[in-house]
Order: C-alpha cells, then sequence, then structure tokens
C-alpha cells in the first residue's frame, strides 16, 4: 500500500511538473497565445468550432516543438541573428518567423521590408483615431507579409478554418483588406484609395475592374481631372455636388447618400463636400479602357501638387496655343501645391453648390442626353426584398441609362444584427462586395479551389485520373469589417451574415449584370422547392415529401433570414 501511495505521489508530482511546463512554454510563446485568441474571438465559431480550434493550436505547439534539441538549436540561432542584424518591431518580426521555422537569413531593409512599413503607415493614417483597428490592421500587415517572405502563397485559401496541417489559414483570393488598398492621392484633406490590380488566375474574367473609395472632409474641393477609365460611383456618406464638362457645356449635380451617378472615360470633372460637418464617401467601380487593369488620373488643374498634365508641354508650345507670355504661364502653373483635395472658403462652396448648367436651373432646360446623366438615388426605389432581417435596393442595366453601357448593376444590403442574407447564387454576374459599416462573415462555396487542392493530392499519379475526382467544394469564409472587400464569381453559391453585435451595410456592384438572375437556395421560392417530386427523390435518394418538409414553406422568409444561431428551434420541421 505505501509502495502504491508514492507511485501515485510520483506521477502526480510528474503531472504537475508537465504542466507547469507547457504553460511557461506557452507563456513564452507569442504565436500559440495569438493562434489561441484568433479562435476565441471569431463571432461565427461555434462554441464546439472554439474547442476544435483551440486543439489544433495546441496539436500545431506540440509538434512544432517536439523535434528535439536540433530544431530548438536552430531556432535560436536564427533568433540570434534577428537580435544582430533587425531592429524594432522587424526584430520582432523576425523573431515570430524563426519561431515558426522560417529560418530566412535577416537581411537589411528590402523592397518588402519597405512595402511592409508602407502598409504600417497607412494603418496609422488611416486608423489613428481607432486604437483597436489600428492595431488589428498592424497584425495584417505582418501576416501578410511575413507568410510572402517564408515562401506562402498569400490570397490562396480560406482564412479561418479547414486546413488542419496549420492553425494560420492562408487567405482567399476572393477576400481583400483595408491594408490592400493602396494610396492613389493623399492630402491634408483627404484621399483617394484604391484596391491592388487582381491577379489571381480565379479572377481572370474581372481583372480589368479597379475598386476604390474617396474620403473628402468637410467643405473641400477634388481637382479637376479627368481618368482613362468608365467609373459608376455611389455615394455612401455626405452631400457635395460633382460637375462635369459634357458636350461643351457645363452640368452640376447634387449628390447625396445613396446616389449612383456614371462618369465616362475622359469625361473632366470636379467634385465639392459642401457639408460642414460631415465627410464625403465615395465607392467607385473603374474599367479602364486604354490599358486593362491600370488607369491614371489626369489634372488639368494644379502645378506642383498635383502636377498639371499642361507642364508636360514646352513653354514654347503652351506660349502659342494659349497665346500667353511665359512669365503668365510660369505664374499659372506655379501656384497650387496644396494637393489633390483642398479646403475651399465659405463662399466658393456656396457658388460651386448651385445645381446649374449652362442655359438654365437644373432640372428645368436640360436636354435629354443631360437627364441620362443625372444621378438617381437607390434609396428611393423600393427595396426587392424587405423584412425584419434585412432589406434589398438594387438598380439594373436594364432600368437606368447611366448602368447600360458599362453593364453593371449596383445594389446595397442591409442586413440586421444577427441576421443573413441568402445562400444565393447569380446566374451571369459577379459581384464585387464592399463592406460600408457593421461586422460579421461569410461563406461561399467554390469548386476551383476544390479543385485545386485534389490535384495536390494526386499530382503524382497523373493528369488523367486527376480529371476523374468527384467534385468537391472548398469553402471560402473570412471575417467581414469596414472597408473589406470579397468577390462572388458567377453560379457561386454566397451566404452573408451580421455579427451578433451589429448590423452590415454592403454595398455591391454586379458586372456582366444584363438579364442576370438570382437563385435562392432557401426560403421562399428556392430552387428545389420547384423542382419535380421525382427529381427531388432521384437527387436526394428520400421521399419528395421529406424533401418537401425541408425546402417548401409557403410561410418562408425571403433572401433574409435569422442568423446562425438566432432560429426559433421551436419552428423547425421535424421529419
Amino acid at each position: 500500500m505505501a509502495s502504491m501511495k508514492a507511485g501515485v505521489l510520483v506521477f502526480l508530482v510528474l503531472c504537475f511538473g508537465v504542466l507547469a511546463v507547457v504553460a511557461e512554454v506557452e507563456r513564452e510563446d507569442p504565436e500559440l497565445q495569438q493562434c489561441r485568441h484568433q479562435c476565441r474571438v471569431q463571432q461565427q465559431l461555434s462554441e464546439r468550432d472554439k474547442e476544435e480550434c483551440l486543439q489544433r493550436c495546441d496539436d500545431y505547439h506540440q509538434h512544432k516543438h517536439g523535434h528535439g534539441q536540433q530544431e530548438k538549436q536552430r531556432v535560436q540561432e536564427c533568433q540570434s541573428r534577428c537580435e544582430r542584424h533587425a531592429h524594432g518591431q522587424e526584430r520582432q518580426l523576425c523573431r515570430f518567423r524563426c519561431q515558426r521555422q522560417q529560418f530566412t537569413e535577416p537581411q537589411n531593409p528590402s523592397g518588402q521590408d519597405e512595402k511592409l512599413q508602407e502598409c504600417r503607415q497607412r494603418c496609422q493614417t488611416q486608423k489613428k483615431e481607432d486604437k483597436r483597428e489600428m492595431m488589428e490592421c498592424e497584425r495584417e500587415c505582418s501576416e501578410w507579409f511575413g507568410r510572402q517572405r517564408g515562401g506562402g502563397k498569400p490570397d490562396r485559401y480560406e482564412e479561418g478554418e479547414g486546413d488542419e496541417r496549420h492553425p494560420f489559414q492562408e487567405k482567399s483570393p476572393y477576400v481583400f483588406h483595408e491594408h490592400q488598398f493602396v494610396e492613389k492621392f493623399r492630402a491634408e484633406h483627404g484621399r483617394v484609395s484604391v484596391l491592388e490590380k487582381f491577379t489571381e488566375e480565379l479572377l481572370k474574367g474581372v481583372e480589368n475592374f479597379r475598386l476604390g473609395f474617396l474620403v473628402a472632409e468637410p467643405q473641400t474641393f477634388l481637382m479637376p481631372n479627368h481618368l482613362d477609365a468608365d467609373g459608376v460611383f455611389f455615394v455612401v456618406q455626405g452631400t457635395g455636388t460633382v460637375t462635369q464638362i459634357r458636350d461643351n457645356k457645363r452640368e452640376s449635380f447634387h449628390i447625396r447618400a445613396g446616389d449612383v451617378i456614371k462618369l465616362e472615360a475622359g469625361t473632366p470633372s470636379y467634385l465639392i463636400n459642401q457639408d460642414q460637418q460631415q465627410q464625403l464617401f465615395i465607392a467607385k467601380l473603374l474599367s479602364p479602357v486604354a490599358n486593362p487593369g491600370e488607369f491614371e488620373v489626369f489634372f488639368g488643374g494644379g502645378g506642383g501638387n498635383p502636377e498639371s498634365f499642361y507642364s508636360a508641354f514646352s513653354m514654347e508650345l503652351l506660349e502659342a496655343a494659349l497665346q500667353t507670355r511665359r512669365d503668365q504661364l510660369e505664374r499659372l502653373f506655379g501656384q497650387q501645391r496644396q494637393g489633390v483635395i483642398i479646403k475651399a472658403s465659405q463662399e466658393q462652396i456656396q457658388a460651386l453648390s448651385k445645381e446649374r448648367e449652362e442655359g438654365g436651373v437644373w432640372p428645368f432646360h436640360h436636354t435629354g442626353e443631360s437627364k441620362g446623366r443625372r444621378p438617381f438615388n437607390l434609396f428611393d426605389q423600393e427595396p426587392s426584398a424587405s423584412n425584419e432581417f434585412g432589406k434589398l435596393f438594387e438598380a439594373f442595366p436594364e432600368d437606368f441609362r447611366q448602368l447600360r453601357d458599362v453593364n453593371v448593376a449596383v445594389s446595397v444590403a442591409n442586413i440586421t444584427q444577427g441576421a443573413m442574407m441568402g445562400p444565393f447564387y447569380n446566374s451571369k454576374a459577379t459581384k464585387f462586395a464592399f463592406v460600408t459599416n457593421g461586422e460579421g462573415y461569410f461563406e461561399m462555396a467554390c469548386p476551383h479551389l476544390g479543385k485545386s487542392q485534389q490535384f495536390q493530392r494526386h499530382e503524382t499519379r497523373g493528369r488523367h485520373q486527376e480529371q476523374q475526382q468527384p467534385t468537391r467544394y472548398h469553402k471560402v469564409t473570412s471575417r467581414l469589417r469596414r472597408h473589406t472587400v470579397f468577390i462572388v464569381p458567377a453560379g457561386h453559391p454566397v451566404a452573408i451574415v451580421a455579427s451578433n453585435n451589429e448590423g452590415l451595410q454592403v454595398v455591391c456592384f454586379e458586372v456582366n449584370a444584363f438579364n442576370n438572375e438570382r437563385y435562392p437556395l432557401a426560403g421562399k421560392n428556392n430552387i428545389i422547392s420547384k423542382m419535380q417530386r421525382e427529381a427531388k427523390e432521384l437527387a436526394f435518394s428520400i421521399p419528395g415529401r421529406e424533401v418537401d418538409k425541408i425546402f417548401k414553406d409557403e410561410n418562408a422568409e425571403e433572401l433574409f433570414f435569422p442568423g446562425p444561431g438566432q432560429q426559433r428551434k421551436s419552428t423547425w420541421s421535424i421529419i
């Protein structure tokens, strides 16, 4: 009996010793802490999913630390090189890569390092008023460029769950976060940012389009310019006046939140934010006409900042063309150095705010052409779907002349807190979704990523056998927050979910929108409910009446539903 007690005591001592060692390792390993933190804060995960996520973190951590003394020594040597050659945040990132066993020799700042610093600087500038968002943005920058340095494939698969090879998932080619927007222009009173060019093979069909946004502070003026791209603009917030020069006439239109306006390539225009307190925020979809996927802004006014395109011509040529002396030209193009977006006086704003066309006050004396270029307001239309869980406002090229030439539809989805939109898919249109307010997540079924994974698994068996593999769908999912962009190709089923803490607003530009049809996969009029009984039985291998109990509900909602965990279980059908 005494020996048994002694054995139990030794066993307990060993257990406590192991736990102490594990706790000490976890305390010293920021990667494990970060991994477990990410599991806990994912709102779209159930408690069971969170436990599995935590377990994957622990399994990976144990696997990483189980390679013996040789691997530990390599990590220590790598970290020593970091201490000698790197400084500040770069040293911390270098040590983090060493812990992940990405044994890359630290070097002096390179092109990648400069891009990382630019990314962090954008976070600090754009998020200076919200420390939490700033830190989150900087973390995304570090993870993004850390994967690139480590030889990973950024922007490849889903983030969040699915592949258990590593607790940190590679990101999806369909999702873009705010740090991937590049500032085209920045001034003291505003900025213009554009999403990086699409280079992923899966987005080849829409690689010519660019998505961006403009932010102008109150009482400001955007310099006269034109683009070598057609543009569809949606006013997310604020009020202003846009003026364009068409057919040798000046046309000015007042714009407000919800307005949609199209500017054709080459059209000279300028803009003011006439509000005295609120920012003007505009989302825009651009379709370049000169170089696919690339566009430029040409400024007619300006001098040193922005530079005027007039300055590219010789003084001799300008003297002849404008019939003006050189000293006057030098004065004309040498004064403006305040930037692309500048402050305007109250008198100037009032004068520019008058909605006038040459020949009369709008809307009188306008021609049919100018009427076709006027903005229209999306929120003045009846919602195409509406219930307590959300509202959808849509404008189609079949109905609005402004959208016809570019074959684009524009929509805004307001999803109630804790609710969801879909699942559904578009027959022809590819959706560019831009989160303008709130938080949530989305899930999408993608056969292309599923095929790429099958090819990786079976590539040694030959191409012919790989092609015989059955179709598998990869779940693409990502957290959504303000300024996140996600792309939904035609035919891809998708659902969008608002967080339990706040609602979600998503502005969508849909390209190739002519004759597009949205097919619901749940709720009223879903595609399964429209099938013949025999087709349902053959498709699911169960009696048709059992399929109807799930898919055919005359009292079902349409498009918007209670989100995961919000359903009233007592109302569920029981088979």
